[in-house]
């Protein structure tokens, strides 16, 4: 294989481990693009992403643009020349004038079995919707979101158990074990691209903090789904006297009882069908804990109703 020249755009942890997976090929990364540095809730410190950190340590060019399509990007990558340009949950859309740079264009791998879960959210949609099974989508970008040609796909299986951060260190792994055979089958002219079903398509909004507020209504599957989805971030949560608790982790319990109220002194709570048992949970300003430490400082008592 002759030595080929790779730009890397990613930002958040899931695109960290198939960075340095390249970054130990014989693949040349000429630049990193991530998203530009955030202030923190206080707004005393700039963030860095978690690409960039990755990358400074990798000892790579790094750049953070906030707006990838402006000219000076443009004239920067295209003086870079790159053979191909792999994308791994960077967070801005590409314009039709930057797509044709690369020799072999772009590549992204998307959290979904595509065309289902375009956008910002799949791990998040998939888990919350109760989907058996989700994966990895190694496609080629074009204009239109998420909307291009498929190469190869790589599915896992969601458990009741799973969580967004459990599915998303999966996923993680796999596109690191298998992008330096996907490069190395598209150099060598062995790739195969299929276009989606564009009728299949389904979208995943970006997630909104106010969608963790659990309602007590739905059913226990729908309850444990979202508690599931919104882990780590922003995560489920409900109201009591006026206090957030955000449930990290809970399983269904086969309990019947009224909607929001708790049903015992192990803290189940009853949903439109069946319960929800904790297994952790934090209070606003606190910890996260198992559940048995959290009950021994808690002023919760069956049949206390949760908002």
């Amino acid at each position: 294989m002759s030595y080929k020249k790779v730009v890397f755009m990613g930002t958040p942890m899931f695109s960290i481990s198939i960075l340095e997976s390249l970054a130990r090929s014989a693949y040349e990364i000429s630049c990193v693009y991530t998203q530009a540095p955030k202030k923190s809730n206080r707004g005393q410190k700039l963030n860095t992403s978690a690409v960039h950190k990755c990358a400074e340590n990798l000892k790579l060019i790094i750049r953070n643009p906030k707006n990838l399509n402006s000219e000076e990007e443009f004239e920067f990558i295209k003086k870079i020349n790159p053979d191909i340009v792999v994308v791994v949950a960077y967070g801005q859309l590409i314009s039709k004038q930057l797509l044709k740079i690369p020799k072999k264009g772009f590549i992204n791998i998307h959290a979904s079995l595509l065309p289902k879960w375009r956008g910002a959210a799949p791990i998040q949609r998939s888990i919350m919707n109760s989907d058996s099974e989700t994966g990895i989508s190694i496609m080629q970008i074009v204009e239109n979101l998420d909307a291009g040609p498929i190469m190869k796909q790589f599915k896992v299986k969601i458990l009741d158990s799973s969580t967004s951060e459990d599915i998303s260190n999966n996923l993680s792994q796999i596109g690191s074990e298998v992008i330096v055979d996907i490069l190395d089958e598209i150099f060598d002219e062995k790739s195969e691209f299929i276009d989606q079903n564009h009728k299949l398509a389904t979208y995943a909004k970006k997630i909104k903090k106010s969608e963790g507020n659990i309602d007590w209504n739905e059913s226990a599957k729908k309850i444990l789904a979202k508690i599931n989805g919104l882990n780590p971030d922003p995560g489920a949560w409900f109201i009591h006297k006026e206090t957030r608790y955000k449930i990290w982790r809970a399983k269904i319990s086969e309990k019947m009882g009224m909607p929001s109220k708790i049903l015992n002194n192990n803290f189940i709570i009853g949903c439109g069908d069946k319960s929800i048992e904790i297994i952790e949970i934090q209070k606003e300003g606190k910890n996260r804990l198992p559940l048995k430490i959290f009950l021994k400082g808690a002023n919760f008592k069956q049949g206390d109703e949760l908002k």
